[in-house]
């Protein structure tokens, strides 16, 4: 597979030089929130890390990052009188920052090397300034440390353009960062998509919230600005993603707002490769894929439907019920071998795991479920257990994630909920790491 280089725009403006009047300045903050309380049916401390009554925030998707290379900040989206920006809270004291100044779309992208932060920013859209599209990186270690000493400078000091995406290519801010911080990955549509790379055509619309159309993903060289080529599809790309461990290698999905006939797929950078990441059958229902560790990446294969509704004539066919395996998965992605290794239990009223997650050494998975209950699965043992029973707080699913090992200083075992509140950490207070017994007694 060739490359297909992009001629960037030659406007290379900051767009946080002329930031608008409305916006604070970055590195704003504002006083701890936490609290910790028992969780009503499992009685293990949550920790909530905001807990306004007046703020709309919430965390990162789990397909991404949640925690800055460091382990001691998660990185969430919030609306305070600032505006929406890209928030940080100190896990341990609970001070809050203001990470952006000027809004951004789509996907944080936190560094995986480095305490550094990437968005997209520009546009005019949702309140953010106008201009171009760029993205930008943040220098959250100077910003910190600015914060802590009380020298907040101008937004231009901890912001640098990457690169200014063009017009022609019609960005949402579904981007994925590189193992090595060297390229951005992300989804494009628009007239530029139209020529399919070799061997795919143009996929009918499925379901009823999606018509048919083409999209693509290109790569952003995030020293130079400059935009290649990897490949145009016959459907509409929704998230996308690294694997944060290997460079070169993207997870997106088929987006339909539903079930896809084929949700899951896996390419290298340079084009070559594309294929579906699980083969999916017309009564599975896949989705929420999130890549866990170098070789793994973990699904949802859903049943929350039953089986008398989803007749072949319905909105999403046959798919999504009992009437075959469901479960948490796990794909390795270069064996390309699946094994289910949880379920939501059959006395929950969940009915059915949702959004999923698992740990980078691959002891552990977890999920929530269609009553916000959060799972933990010891993929060692097969033991299963309810963490967090049903969360009345957030607007939306519960989004587990689980805290990289590379922490090591860290408990690795996290849960971060949805909505309203951000975020509710679950540990052992002083656990240094998680053993059997900590989860389980």
């Amino acid at each position: 597979m060739h490359f297909r280089q992009i001629r960037t725009g030659a406007c290379l403006a900051a767009l946080f030089c002329a930031a608008p009047a409305a916006f604070a300045q970055v590195g704003r903050t504002w006083p701890s929130e936490k609290k910790i309380v028992p969780d009503p049916v499992t009685g293990l401390p949550l920790t909530f890390l905001t807990s306004s009554e007046t703020y709309h925030q919430s965390k990162i998707y789990q397909t991404h990052g949640q925690w800055t290379s460091d382990g001691k900040w998660l990185i969430f989206r919030g609306q305070r009188e600032t505006g929406s920006q890209a928030m940080a809270v100190n896990e341990e004291t609970g001070q809050i920052v203001q990470v952006t100044e000027n809004g951004f779309s789509g996907m944080l992208c936190i560094s995986n090397i480095a305490m550094k932060l990437y968005v997209l920013s520009g546009g005019g859209g949702r309140g953010q300034a106008p201009g171009p599209e760029q993205i930008l990186e943040v220098d959250l270690a100077e910003l910190f440390a600015d914060v802590a000493a009380k020298s907040v400078k101008p937004v231009a000091a901890y912001t640098r353009v990457c690169g200014t995406i063009p017009p022609t290519l019609e960005t949402d801010g579904n981007m994925g960062l590189d193992a090595n911080d060297d390229f951005m990955y992300f989804s494009v549509k628009g007239p530029e998509t139209a020529q399919l790379s070799p061997g795919l055509t143009l996929q009918p619309a499925f379901g009823p919230r999606f018509k048919a159309g083409t999209s693509g993903l290109r790569a952003m060289n995030l020293k130079t600005g400059e935009i290649k080529f990897i490949a145009d599809v016959g459907f509409t790309i929704g998230h996308v993603q690294s694997n944060p461990w290997n460079p070169g290698e993207i997870v997106f999905a088929w987006e339909t707002g539903g079930k896809a006939q084929q949700r899951t797929w896996f390419i290298k950078s340079d084009g070559t490769g594309l294929r579906p990441l699980y083969p999916e059958a017309p009564y599975e229902w896949i989705t929420h894929e999130a890549v866990i560790n170098k070789d793994e990446a973990v699904i949802a294969i859903l049943g929350h439907r039953s089986i008398a509704s989803a007749t072949p004539e319905s909105d999403w066919g046959i798919s999504g019920t009992y009437e075959h395996p469901t479960g948490v998965a796990v794909v390795n992605l270069h064996t390309r071998e699946m094994r289910i290794v949880g379920q939501v239990p059959a006395r929950s009223k969940g009915r059915s795991d949702c959004h999923v997650a698992g740990s980078e050494d691959g002891r552990w998975a977890a999920s929530d479920d269609f009553q916000y209950e959060v799972w933990l699965y010891d993929r060692h043992s097969g033991e299963v257990n309810l963490l967090a029973g049903p969360q009345k707080t957030g607007a939306d699913h519960i989004h587990p994630d689980l805290q990289p090992r590379r922490h090591q200083d860290r408990d690795p075992i996290g849960a971060h909920f949805e909505g309203q509140p951000l975020a509710e950490y679950l540990h052992r207070p002083g656990a240094q790491d998680v053993l059997e017994s900590d989860l389980f007694k």
